[in-house]
């Protein structure tokens, strides 16, 4: 017993990290409601943002988001950005999509005043936190030049991607227990896809929209998967087909990390972020 102690404490420090934190910055609103992230800064910056997709179900409650989950990458030295959107369906899917973009976007934007370099942005994520990793991955890109808005005027790129479990294509769900049976979106977030989302005419649009497999392109940004291969709610096959779509267009690399015999979620998970600290340095990396 009294050797478990000081691993216990070791731990307890370990996960609890000096930080300095600001919380709720507000970077747009949606619907009147105004849309938050909560910086937290190391005591030995990098200069490297992970920008943290605070989102599961493509519901989002930033009081759920605790540094903890995030003291490998503070450890090491990243500055964090835990951004929150507004859960559906109370909006649809596509427009937290476009709303993490714009997130990415403001904090480029400020990039100076955070202590971050513009040009070393990394993201995570789990699940539909994975799915808007995605996105910004493949969707994000060079702001407008002309708009009015110097805020859109800034690049959503990101320069590496280190998530959990991802949805990768909501037109082929295949073995997923959300498949409907009939090519419609998740049985149980219809709501979160627009109205009309039943319309399986419709569907084909807004899926293909929302779905990063049909829009990689061969300057992706380096992308780690972990995915269970027992997951039956984001089956691991959504991340294998992404992995092959890439490297047909010759983006990559796409690594997958395969465990065996888990499901969407597990315990040690956050164990599992030291490996995303090594793939962040490597990829985030001036030298390069």
């Amino acid at each position: 017993m009294l050797a478990v102690l000081p691993l216990t404490a070791l731990t307890f420090w370990y996960f609890h990290p000096a930080i300095a934190k600001q919380e709720r910055i507000p970077y747009t609103k949606r619907n009147g409601i105004e849309l938050t992230f909560d910086l937290i800064q190391p005591e030995n910056p990098n200069g490297k943002a992970i920008l943290v997709m605070n989102s599961g179900s493509w519901k989002s409650n930033r009081d759920h988001f605790r540094s903890w989950l995030v003291a490998p990458l503070l450890r090491s030295g990243f500055t964090v950005f835990a951004i929150s959107h507004v859960s559906q369906p109370r909006v649809t899917t596509m427009d937290t999509a476009d709303g993490v973009q714009r997130a990415t976007r403001f904090i480029r934007h400020h990039a100076e005043e955070y202590g971050v370099d513009p040009d070393y942005f990394g993201v995570t994520g789990g699940s539909s936190g994975g799915h808007l990793s995605l996105c910004l991955a493949t969707l994000g890109g060079p702001g407008d030049p002309t708009a009015p808005d110097p805020i859109d005027r800034e690049s959503s790129a990101i320069q590496a991607v280190a998530i959990f479990f991802p949805v990768t294509d909501l037109l082929n769900l295949g073995d997923s227990t959300q498949n409907p049976g009939d090519g419609g979106p998740p049985k149980s977030y219809v709501k979160g896809f627009a109205p009309d989302s039943t319309d399986l005419e419709k569907w084909e649009v807004i899926g293909h929209r929302i779905s990063p497999i049909f829009h990689v392109k061969p300057d992706l940004a380096p992308i780690l998967i972990y995915h269970g291969d027992a997951d039956t709610l984001v089956p691991l096959d959504q991340s294998t087909r992404f992995k092959t779509a890439a490297e047909a267009v010759g983006a990559g690399p796409v690594e997958i990390a395969v465990l065996e015999g888990k499901g969407h979620g597990w315990v040690g998970a956050i164990f599992d972020i030291q490996h995303f600290v090594r793939w962040f340095e490597e990829h985030l990396n001036a030298e390069e």
